[in-house]
């Protein structure tokens, strides 16, 4: 009867263990997921802000998303125990710096080239630090962690838009642009075979019908639409946040 107690309490103790790791990772995971979509943000609002200086609202959506980031950073380095972790936490942090000192001065075509390779620095980063706290996904989980990334695509496929039609129109930033897109239509596949309930099945469709009217306006060399685009890319996040509310609720 004793064994039996002590094995009852160790597999509590290591249950009780596995739920707090797991619970830790969940927290550590949402916020990189956040520095990866800020990550493109910044940067494409920067280029917004280099093409268009006079847009006063700019730099303050800009500082905005730096505090974000601050958050997230610090969430991060209250929940992780991981060294690897708090390395790369700090890494970061110096990239944000940069990035504050940057905003600081007039934007021009030199630091819009620096700030497309922070966005990389601190988008690789993020990517390394969610590597480090994955656990196995339930289904809807996987679900959740879809739509997070189609918001991200979205950003990203934003940013390398501008890059290329403000000066920065190498074959590499094409490939990228190229490859968001692709890699955007392959998340939305999840959510067009995904069955929701008839309420979201309307938002389901209205996301899929935006990205069909907008997608072919990324790859075109003849039209410039940055406000148009980012209004579409703002009606696609709305619609892709409430099916993530569904999930997340569903977990």
């Amino acid at each position: 009867m004793k064994n039996i107690y002590l094995l009852m309490t160790f597999l509590i103790l290591i249950s009780t263990d596995l739920f707090a790791s797991t619970s830790a990772d969940v927290k550590v995971l949402e916020s990189s997921e956040e520095i990866r979509l800020l990550s493109q943000k910044i940067s494409r609002e920067y280029l917004m802000l280099y093409k268009y200086p006079n847009k006063k609202n700019i730099k303050k959506q800009l500082n905005n998303f730096l505090d974000r980031l601050d958050i997230d950073f610090k969430n991060i380095a209250r929940t992780t125990k991981d060294s690897d972790t708090k390395d790369v936490l700090e890494f970061l942090a110096y990239s944000k710096d940069q990035i504050a000192d940057m905003f600081k001065k007039s934007a021009d075509k030199d630091k819009a080239a620096l700030m497309l390779d922070y966005s990389e620095t601190l988008l690789e980063g993020a990517d390394s630090i969610a590597k480090s706290h994955l656990y196995e996904f339930s289904k809807e989980e996987k679900m959740l962690m879809a739509t997070k990334e189609i918001k991200y695509l979205l950003e990203r496929i934003g940013k390398y838009y501008m890059a290329l039609n403000v000066g920065f129109a190498d074959t590499v930033n094409k490939e990228k642009l190229n490859e968001a897109v692709n890699n955007l239509e392959k998340e939305l596949d999840q959510i067009r075979a995904y069955k929701y309930p008839s309420s979201l099945a309307i938002k389901q469709n209205d996301l899929i019908a935006f990205w069909d009217s907008s997608k072919s306006y990324y790859k075109s060399d003849k039209l410039f639409i940055p406000n148009l685009l980012q209004e579409m890319s703002e009606n696609m996040e709305k619609l892709i946040s409430q099916l993530a509310i569904y999930h997340s609720k569903n977990q």
